[in-house]
């Protein structure tokens, strides 16, 4: 071999070492230039929500450019192998960094694409803004000329449980910031949620294909009770945090109701397959018979029980309810049970607008519902008035939001403890395959029964707490599909979105499909188109749901391990075919 020859092959040996470092440092120049960015004034005038006018002090849309930089910044450094940064990339930083930088280039463009739009021409921005587009390009076109570094994650150094137990209240406490951001977003700046949701999304992604993702979910699989603990210590919290009182509370509390009463639904299509168009009627039973037994003024009966009561009778109408329909109606399978379940939602709606006493029986006061339904009270604690706890006053929906914490608890506890017994694992058997589970001597019909009892009962639960945090049940609030949630197309939608069987799942889902519509309300007329499109785009790229069960996964991604071979591992065999062939080919 030549030495011209030997030199060429060094000099691109070299510059295939070093590029990916340079566009490394690239990527962190550019990061750091962005967030300096964001202490510069974006636009000269206050009428734009938010007053990106100062120096010095970023508003809340340039702190979402900040954290979106910083974030890219300190997966290029580790990327770039510095000390300290290592644990940031399991499986590889490319994917991470790419996805990074893109969300925080979005997320900048966004904003200010919103200033010239909101104010009506390009010279309303402010140098900073040109700055900040122009920084926040320059790692999302590095990050994307990155070779692939893709890898398995080698197993982790084991911490000690005091270190695990720190990093999982660590991230309890990030999550719990970063959702009480979300929902404190100011709604006359509707800019700034969707700027908002556009960095968590991406920085979710990134975080998953990291795999940081997996392995916080392996430590917190290995301390089960600490991650309990953790998650309920930072959901109390979430109220004590509030600095606007209540005016935001109400919708962690409908969210809270959405979440148990799509949990009651995983039960039903999560766990035993059946899918359930008319579920949110079983709502409509528990929040009617609250509304009748609890005191209301317009109440047919007169009679006001304790919470307890009133509960337990909400529940266990429910439940009845779930019996009578689903007795006659759980013979049949896939779409003739959802029409049949569809028709019972519908005829509980017509029906509550029909007993007002012309139409039938006067129970429910026809359209008008039953309004004045009075507060809960335990103990002489009135739920419906201000508290002074701690030093820090809770209005009333701050206190059904405590009250639903501890329901939704229960019914958490009543979903894995049914999941991991011998009837949940009948409902798993009959949804892969009713068929072949009957053959085994599992009895199809009283599993399903028992299924769509058990959902019926947690939905006629949550339904008692709907009617007092609302003081108000009218027919309307039960359609199949209506502007606001929780209704049945929305309910199913979250089980979906969420993942189907898990138990977060279905919190994740309906904190997004109720949180979403509630902040952007402007968009209400196109609210359904864009739900359509979100979920589209679910099936396409995620089709086991955000937060999947392991089988799932499994199912939709049986082929993953073979795509996302270690990339040296794939070079080296090719290199070794190559060299069996140049060795057939010599003999």
């Amino acid at each position: 071999m030549s030495e011209n020859t030997l030199t060429t092959e060094t000099t691109a040996v070299a510059k295939t070492t070093t590029a990916p470092a340079t566009l490394l440092w690239a990527i962190v120049a550019g990061a750091v230039a962005t967030v300096a960015s964001t202490f510069l004034a974006w636009t000269w005038t206050t009428a734009f929500p938010g007053n990106l006018t100062v120096y010095g002090y970023p508003a809340p849309l340039q702190m979402l450019t900040l954290v979106g930089a910083v974030l890219t910044a300190a997966y290029a450094l580790a990327a770039l192998g510095i000390k300290g940064f290592g644990w940031l990339i399991p499986t590889g930083a490319r994917k991470a960094l790419w996805i990074l930088a893109l969300g925080t280039f979005v997320t900048t463009l966004f904003t200010a694409i919103s200033i010239i739009v909101e104010l009506g021409a390009l010279v309303d921005l402010e140098p900073g803004a040109g700055v900040a587009v122009v920084a926040a390009a320059v790692p999302a076109i590095a990050a994307y000329l990155l070779p692939d570094d893709t890898r398995k994650a080698a197993p982790a150094k084991p911490l000690p449980s005091w270190a695990e137990i720190l990093v999982i209240v660590g991230a309890f406490a990030v999550g719990l910031y970063v959702v009480t951001f979300g929902i404190d977003t100011d709604d006359s700046e509707p800019q700034l949620f969707i700027a908002y949701l556009i960095l968590v999304g991406f920085a979710a992604t990134a975080l998953a294909k990291s795999g940081l993702t997996q392995r916080l979910t392996r430590i917190t699989a290995r301390n089960r009770q600490v991650t309990v603990a953790s998650s309920l210590v930072m959901a109390i919290a979430f109220p004590f945090l509030q600095q606007s009182g209540d005016t935001y509370t109400l919708i962690a509390v409908n969210i809270l109701i959405f979440a148990t009463v799509a949990l009651g639904l995983n039960i039903v299509v999560g766990l035993a397959g059946l899918l359930d168009l008319g579920y949110v009627a079983f709502l409509g039973v528990g929040a009617y018979t609250a509304a009748l037994v609890s005191g209301a003024t317009s109440s047919a009966f007169g009679v006001q029980f304790p919470f307890w009561a009133a509960a337990l009778t909400g529940m266990a109408t429910s439940l009845i309810f779930g019996v009578v329909i689903g007795a006659p109606t759980l013979r049949l399978r896939g779409d003739y049970l959802a029409i049949v379940t569809l028709g019972f939602g519908e005829i509980f709606r017509i029906a509550m607008g029909n007993l007002d006493g012309t139409s039938g029986p006067r129970i429910t006061n026809g359209p008008n519902g039953i309004p004045n339904i009075p507060h809960l009270e335990f103990f002489g604690y009135n739920f419906g008035e201000s508290h002074t706890v701690l030093g820090i006053e809770l209005g009333a929906y701050a206190n059904y939001y405590l009250l639903m914490i501890l329901v939704m608890a229960l019914v958490v506890l009543v979903f894995s403890r049914a999941g991991n017994s011998r009837i949940g694992r009948a409902w798993v058997a009959i949804r892969e395959d009713e068929t072949a589970a009957t053959a085994m001597g599992i009895n199809g019909f009283r599993v399903k029964l028992v299924a769509f009892a058990l959902g019926a009962a947690l939905a006629g639960l949550a339904g008692t707490v709907q009617a007092h945090v609302n003081t108000t049940v009218v027919p309307e609030n039960y359609m199949f599909a209506g502007p606001v949630p929780p209704n049945s197309a929305f309910l199913l939608a979250a089980v979906i979105l969420g993942g189907m069987g898990t138990i977060t799942g279905p919190i994740v889902g309906s904190a997004l499909l109720f949180l979403i519509p509630a902040k952007l309300q402007f968009l209400q007329d196109y609210q359904l188109l864009g739900f359509g499109i979100a979920l589209i785009l679910l099936m396409r790229f995620r089709p086991e749901g955000l937060i999947a069960n392991k089988r799932a996964q499994l199912e939709f991604h049986e082929n993953d391990d073979d795509q996302l071979a270690v990339p040296e591992q794939r070079q080296s065999a090719e290199a070794g075919t190559q060299a069996d062939g140049t060795a057939k080919a010599g003999a």
